[in-house]
């Protein structure tokens, strides 16, 4: 059911294609099936091998296997290491190699994967491997005050803004339509008097044709205009003539012909941009932010309404401006490079730096918008995965998802057993102990009461 609510969903209001392989099945070959089946054995067999290893584990322990211990030294320190019943446990999550190779099983590796780094970086924070001490190694460094989660923002978006004009089968659908709906100061649509058997470009037909100009060294625009006689343009840049042919004549750019031919100003396109995208913009995160805060936390807004609609309309500015910000200055840096650069100077690479200042907004977001980053990171990390394979910078492994998810599932194993509260929320806390066997229980919380106790008994 949740499978085919996401679908509906992506489909009648994402933007999203329907799925062309979404037809009658055979029982045995239904994703859905064979997904609940993948999930449901992977959390049994979880199960079983964790209380088999640790039970193992127990009874190596114990004094009357001391000739055991004698003998096979090696095996038992690997038996034995308190360890070891979570990475033998992780080898369950072999059997997500039951659900079909798409790309929900892609998505499901790198999010746990992403969690599990997550938390093993939070240990290492905690005992001081990241940071170092002071005083002596007495006292724990704090972290920098400008060190977060938003610092990713800008290498994701670089490595996505490179992606989506020369890699495009590598970038996700979804991302682009959600940018390029929201970019009307720069991608034009179809003027409603413009003739209908004249041909207008596509949002991808431009961003197509911003890639050949980068791979022609930026062309310099020569207005048909001022020169009705002569070629103004390439043959390989013939789509975006009717955008060109209108440019204003005193534009010495291709590419700003291309993406502000009415207005000869990239400043005041840029300008232009942020006051027709940000009202649009923060309604549309008001009404997000007001749905998610006021329907689960409706006493809140009755006990304290205007801290509570301060809070959501915080949120929806900031969120606003990040977004705006970003979009508007990866645009506005094909200008500014266009502008500073010579022609020749890096003339494919300085997409990568266009988008890593635009990632630069984040800064703004950097208090409330740690999710965004992230999934950023996992959709550039799924992207450029997916690039490197075309360009042949490395090979596909068969199956490599779900080793990559195996290997996630041990280290947040690992993590979890040495110290539990290097997960952070109290919700996966809980998880991974129901999925353990051992009670939907915040172990880490007895723990600290524990200790608690008895440094009052001392």
């Amino acid at each position: 059911m949740a499978m085919k609510g996401w679908a509906l969903i992506s489909t009648k209001f994402l933007g999203g294609k329907p799925d062309p392989k979404a037809t009658k099945q055979p029982l045995h070959k239904s994703p859905t099936l064979r997904l609940s089946l993948s999930l449901s054995t992977i959390l049994l067999l979880y199960r079983i091998l964790f209380r088999f290893l640790s039970r193992l584990r127990a009874h190596l322990l114990d004094p009357s296997a001391a000739p055991f211990r004698q003998r096979n030294p090696r095996t038992t320190a690997t038996l034995t290491s308190p360890y070891a019943p979570a990475i033998g446990a992780s080898m369950a999550g072999m059997f997500l190699g039951v659900y079909p190779a798409q790309q929900l099983r892609v998505t499901v590796a790198i999010y746990t994967l992403f969690r599990a780094l997550e938390f093993g970086w939070n240990l290492c924070e905690e005992e001081g491997m990241i940071w170092g001490f002071k005083n002596g190694g007495k006292v724990k460094r704090e972290r920098p005050w400008w060190w977060g989660s938003w610092l990713i923002q800008p290498f994701a978006f670089g490595q996505l803004l490179h992606a989506v004009v020369f890699d495009r089968d590598c970038f996700p659908e979804s991302y682009g339509t959600f940018i390029f709906k929201h970019s009307s100061a720069y991608i034009h649509p179809r003027p409603k008097d413009y003739p209908s058997h004249l041909k207008w470009p596509k949002s991808m037909e431009i961003v197509d044709n911003l890639a050949q100009m980068a791979k022609l060294n930026w062309p310099p625009f020569v207005s048909p205009t001022l020169f009705p006689n002569k070629e103004t343009l390439p043959p390989t840049l013939a789509a975006v003539a009717p955008l060109t042919s209108s440019a204003h004549p005193i534009i010495t750019s291709l590419s700003c012909a291309t993406l502000h031919p009415s207005d000869p100003s990239c400043l005041r396109t840029y300008l232009n941009f942020w006051l027709g995208s940000f009202p649009g913009l923060t309604r549309f995160f008001l009404i997000i932010y007001s749905v998610m805060t006021f329907v689960p936390r409706f006493r809140s807004l009755y006990h304290s309404p205007v801290t509570t609609l301060q809070r959501v309309l915080t949120k929806s500015l900031s969120m606003s401006t990040f977004l705006t910000g970003a979009i508007s200055t990866a645009w506005a840096s094909i200008c500014f490079f266009q502008q500073w650069f010579p022609r020749t100077f890096l003339p494919t690479q300085r997409f990568f730096f266009g988008g890593f200042l635009a990632g630069l907004w984040a800064w703004v977001e950097r208090k409330n918008g740690r999710g965004v980053f992230l999934y950023s990171a996992r959709v550039s990390v799924d992207s450029l995965w997916k690039v490197g394979v075309k360009r042949r910078w490395w090979k596909a492994m068969k199956g490599g998802d779900v080793w990559v998810f195996v290997m996630a599932l041990m280290l947040t194993g690992v993590v979890y057993e040495r110290d539990a509260r290097a997960v952070k929320e109290g919700s996966w806390r809980k998880g991974i102990s129901w999925v353990r066997g051992e009670g939907f229980k915040d172990w880490s919380i007895d723990e600290d009461f524990a200790e608690e106790s008895a440094e009052k008994i001392n």
